[in-house]
């Protein structure tokens, strides 16, 4: 497996592998990373479909990436996530998925054309005081010492980091800056969280930086992502004839160790409570989702809090069972054990019913929601929350069952161990109807109107998710297992616990890009797998982000001692008259 860039390798189709017929897949899991791998087999690895199987211990395909009409409930979204232009693997999966809308389109057309026709802009990411926007909204409010601290830890090895935390290497004056309230509550960062993750977040997104405040580089889909995205992956997958096996939970994977080769030898699953064994050998493929953010998840009503888990589920069980096999399968207890109590582990979807709440929505937002427009453009952030609280609305209607009289807005707190604003309680503690009236508290509406909105004009879903900001946790070099671990004949891992280089967590392409590379490495695919987007690498971006770390400030505006000391000395005097003065000019720096 090689990594490339450019058209050469991104528009040629691979050779047909040798052997490929004799080989056959299991995959673990029908996430995105699962549903990806079985594409990339069938695409570039030119298997046929009904060779391959996917086992998903739920009754439905998606994972993380789930959006449903639960009966008894209501709607429930767990999250959802935030995608860009340079998601290059994503974008290269999708580019061969049939649009369901659209004849003769892709996902990825419809999906552009969409972004086009109304592009993400946020007129307010920071609210507080009952909806009013932030002052300093738009600013990064970053100190030249904390400047200094994002560029050191940018500047360090990961070998340096492991094991430590965000708080561990920032001081004070940056947790005050809106540049960490931007960045924690977009991405779910806690202080406690790796910062050797922050780090690839800050390399591999430094071209975000000068969008943090307006989100305007973010992407979204039409309707909720398991629509948009999911289900078209599993009706194209299901045409070419692969077999998807629900409410099948496998228990483990037997490995034969002989020196440094690895070989899953048996699948042991549990199949609508019947216990199965497959027999394996070296040319069936298994690629196994190891861990889930989601796992574990349970759901209130309007009146009853979402219970707490007290049993591990059932992938995080499986990676234990196959890290007690072998060292190079990773670490999962520096994942799913001894989260910290100040942790992200509630979500809610409010439905509403009617229009009362529309004139605060557009009020902050500049959109009205009934428009189709995209409302929020990513999250909107209360500063004052003592839960840290969130929410988000996306194009309406998010289900394509939604009625025209309903609204569904997705809020989240980011710290569940303080009592909230005008719910005296946790937000571990809360229903939904308490999830509601502390938001609508939030955004201004009336205290005497909150109660009744929220008990008769909305039905709210909790959902507690244990283990959803568990890819933040601390790690060392090695509690990941690599996609292929070394050695391993016809076992992989895929999905956001596994490791690959440089890309981040959290997201939807680090989810493709591994299945990709798992299916390259097995089938040596003669086409490059798509780098991760080198903006780190581009002194024009280098640049632009040092005038928005600055709060668009040029070289002439930023204070001592950074100007006369570094910048004076080292860099304006060398490069007048030259063409980097010219890029240093078009990055607005002079």
């Amino acid at each position: 497996m090689y990594y490339t860039n450019g058209n050469y390798n991104a528009y040629m189709k691979p050779q047909k592998p040798k052997n490929i017929d004799g080989k056959s897949a299991y995959i673990v899991g029908a996430g995105l990373a699962g549903l990806a791998a079985a594409v990339f087999l069938i695409r570039d690895g030119q298997m046929e479909g009904k060779r391959i199987t996917i086992f998903e211990e739920l009754p439905v395909s998606g994972g993380s990436m789930d959006a449903i009409l639960k009966p008894e409930r209501g709607y429930v979204m767990r999250g959802g996530r935030e995608m860009e232009e340079h998601f290059e693997t994503l974008w290269d999966l999708f580019r061969s998925i049939p649009a369901q809308e659209t004849p003769g389109a892709s996902i990825l057309d419809e999906y552009a054309w969409e972004n086009q026709n109304d592009p993400s802009f946020s007129y307010a990411r920071i609210i507080e005081n009952k909806g009013q926007r932030v002052s300093d909204d738009g600013q990064l409010t970053l100190s030249q010492k904390a400047i200094r601290e994002i560029l050191d830890l940018a500047l360090t090895e990961e070998k340096d980091l492991q094991d430590k935390k965000i708080n561990e290497v920032f001081t004070e004056e940056f947790f005050k800056s809106n540049f960490w309230l931007y960045w924690a509550t977009m991405f779910a960062f806690e202080p406690w969280a790796s910062a050797m993750e922050m780090r690839r977040y800050l390399l591999r997104f430094v071209h975000h930086i000068a969008t943090l405040s307006n989100m305007s580089a973010l992407r979204f889909t039409k309707y909720n992502q398991y629509d948009s995205l999911i289900l078209p992956l599993e009706t194209f997958l299901k045409e070419q004839g692969v077999t998807f096996q629900y409410n099948s939970k496998v228990s483990n994977v037997i490995i034969e160790n002989f020196g440094n080769k690895k070989t899953a030898k048996k699948i042991l699953l549990i199949e609508n409570d019947t216990e199965k064994t497959i027999e394996l050998t070296e040319n069936d493929l298994v690629f196994i989702t190891n861990g889930s953010i989601t796992e574990s998840s349970t759901y209130g009503t309007n009146t009853e809090p979402a219970p707490v888990p007290t049993e591990i589920g059932g992938s995080w069980q499986l990676w234990k069972n196959l890290a007690a096999q072998n060292s190079d399968f990773g670490r999962p207890e520096k994942f799913c054990e001894n989260i910290p109590e100040a942790n992200w582990v509630i979500s809610g979807t409010i439905t509403l019913t009617d229009d009362k709440v529309i004139p605060y929505i557009e009020k902050i937002s500049k959109k009205n929601p009934h428009s189709g427009s995209i409302v929020t453009s990513g999250p909107v952030t209360i500063k004052d929350s003592n839960w840290l609280y969130g929410y988000s609305i996306s194009r309406q209607p998010v289900f394509k069952t939604q009625k025209s009289n309903e609204t569904i807005v997705w809020v989240y707190g980011l710290f569940s161990d303080k009592i909230g604003n005008y719910i005296t309680k946790k937000i571990t503690e809360c229903n939904g109807i308490e999830l509601c009236a502390e938001w609508l508290y939030h955004i201004g509406v009336p205290e005497k109107d909150i109660m009744d909105i929220a008990t008769n004009y909305a039905n709210t879903v909790p959902c507690y998710m244990p283990y959803i900001t568990s890819y933040f946790c601390p790690r060392a070099l090695g509690d990941r297992p690599l996609v292929v671990p070394e050695g391993s004949v016809n076992l992989a891992f895929i999905g956001n616990f596994a490791e690959t280089e440089k890309d981040t967590v959290f997201t939807t392409e680090y989810s493709v890009r591994t299945a990709m590379e798992a299916v390259y490495q097995f089938l040596d695919i003669q086409r490059g797998v798509p780098e991760v987007f080198a903006s780190s690498f581009d002194v024009r971006k280098l640049l632009n982000t040092l005038y928005y770390l600055n709060d668009q400030k040029s070289l002439d505006e930023i204070k001592k001692p950074l100007r006369d000391s570094i910048l004076e000395k080292y860099v304006i005097r060398k490069i007048k008259g030259t063409y980097i003065e010219e890029i240093f000019k078009d990055e607005k720096l002079i």
